[in-house]
């Protein structure tokens, strides 16, 4: 629902937002018993790695959710012990979001990599009190678009 708005001016239907696949359209589907609606996953941007709404949503969760939890890693001491508690620790969360389906792959491997050695950071890091730590994720993307194809086949055919 979008909250304090109670009708459109114009109806959109569906084929009108074929057209306009690129845009979330504001649709009717109070006739479905599910009120006005933002139909659409897209975000405002030119940026392909950031057009859909759900993905933005996860990355600043994801991001949030690892500083929080690794905020017990300040004034420990910034050696290789460290190092490792801090993966573990992050590789263990990330491992629940692909568990519930935020992340892609197949295997762990394929959905996230968490860095934090020495190749991560300087000396002059570490003397300046700095831990870094480098995360990547492949998060999944919605389906936008549901293309189904029905054809026709003789019974028995292959």
């Amino acid at each position: 629902m979008i909250a304090g708005i109670t009708d459109y001016e114009a109806v959109v239907s569906k084929s009108d937002q074929d057209i306009a696949k690129n845009i979330n359209v504001l649709r009717d589907f109070r006739n479905n018993g599910r009120g006005l609606r933002v139909f659409g996953a897209r975000a405002l941007t030119s940026d392909s790695e950031w057009k859909y709404v759900n993905v933005r949503r996860l990355l600043i969760f994801l991001e949030r959710s690892i500083q929080v939890g690794t905020e017990w890693a300040v004034f420990e001491p910034n050696d290789s012990r460290l190092w490792a508690k801090v993966r573990q620790s992050i590789s263990e969360f990330l491992t629940r979001c692909w568990r519930d389906g935020a992340l892609m792959g197949t295997k762990v491997q394929e959905a996230f990599f968490v860095k934090c050695d020495s190749s991560t950071m300087t000396q002059e890091d570490i003397d300046k009190g700095r831990l870094i730590c480098i995360v990547g994720v492949a998060p999944v993307r919605p389906a936008e678009f549901v293309i189904i194809r029905i054809g026709q086949w003789t019974g028995g055919a292959a």
